[in-house]
């Protein structure tokens, strides 16, 4: 009896091909889990860094409860652009501790690790806006910013409405101000503080000045953060990515969804 047209005996061999062994597969498993820490390592080290806000400084710009990407390579790098401040060559880098450093601008939202060495919080990163540069002379008289004593325009908007933790809701005085160069953010004025009038400021070189947006529940150089080395500039807030209030509670899966505030979720952050 012939074979059909098309049908024929498969190779000898091809049945004795040893199968795949189980510490091949492993293996193969081991090294694609390394190589995907590799590159969230680099991204994470050298391009972006997921930030969530955990305080009220920034309001009304950003909130408690929103997640944001940080873009590591905006003013070069540092130790601190490492995990854990990790440097390998220490802060003997451009005599600032950076590589490839640029200078931010008045304006920035910028992540940076507290400088303080007597504060509790040294090292722990703040997210704050850029507001003096070296060299800038920087005044708050009567709730206006003044920048190299000239005052800052701070036009009256529509009130930053809040509900607080009793379910009351407040209406908290909020502004527009425009540094010079044309850049405008929103800022809130809560009430009268120490912070309202201060001393005149004078930026040292190297260093940076930094101040919340919710400007009587912030602090930022004004207060024990002080100027801020360009060494500590971790990098610039650019896009929130996620956000979600207070309603949500982790062990009860089904507030999430209703805490979830859409209109925040892929938008830049100025």
């Amino acid at each position: 009896m012939t074979d059909e047209p098309g049908m024929s005996d498969a190779p000898k061999d091809a049945a004795a091909k040893p199968a795949a062994k189980p510490t091949d597969s492993w293996g193969e498993t081991l090294k694609t889990v390394v190589y995907a820490l590799l590159i969230a390592l680099v991204i994470r080290t050298f391009l972006f860094q997921p930030f969530n806000i955990p305080s009220e400084s920034m309001q009304a710009t950003l909130l408690v409860g929103d997640f944001l990407f940080v873009e590591k390579f905006a003013y070069g790098y540092s130790r601190h652009s490492w995990p854990f401040s990790g440097w390998p060559v220490g802060d003997l880098v451009d005599g600032q501790g950076r590589v490839f450093e640029q200078t931010p601008a008045r304006g920035d939202v910028i992540v940076f690790k507290m400088p303080n060495k007597g504060s509790p919080d040294y090292l722990k990163d703040y997210i704050k806006r850029c507001i003096g540069l070296p060299g800038d002379r920087v005044q708050m008289i009567n709730g206006v910013l003044y920048l190299n004593d000239k005052p800052i325009p701070k036009v009256r908007v529509q009130d930053f409405i809040e509900t607080d933790p009793f379910g009351m809701v407040n209406h908290v005085h909020q502004y527009r101000e425009t540094l010079p160069g044309g850049r405008s953010y929103l800022v809130l004025d809560r009430y009268d503080s120490a912070f309202d009038t201060t001393q005149v400021y004078t930026v040292p070189p190297g260093h940076y000045f930094m101040m919340g947006d919710n400007r009587d529940n912030s602090d930022d150089s004004r207060g024990h953060v002080g100027y801020v080395p360009a060494a500590n500039l971790v990098g610039k807030a650019e896009f929130r990515f996620f956000s979600i209030d207070d309603t949500a509670v982790w062990y009860e899966p089904w507030t999430w969804p209703g805490a979830i505030r859409f209109s925040r979720m892929f938008t830049l952050i100025t």
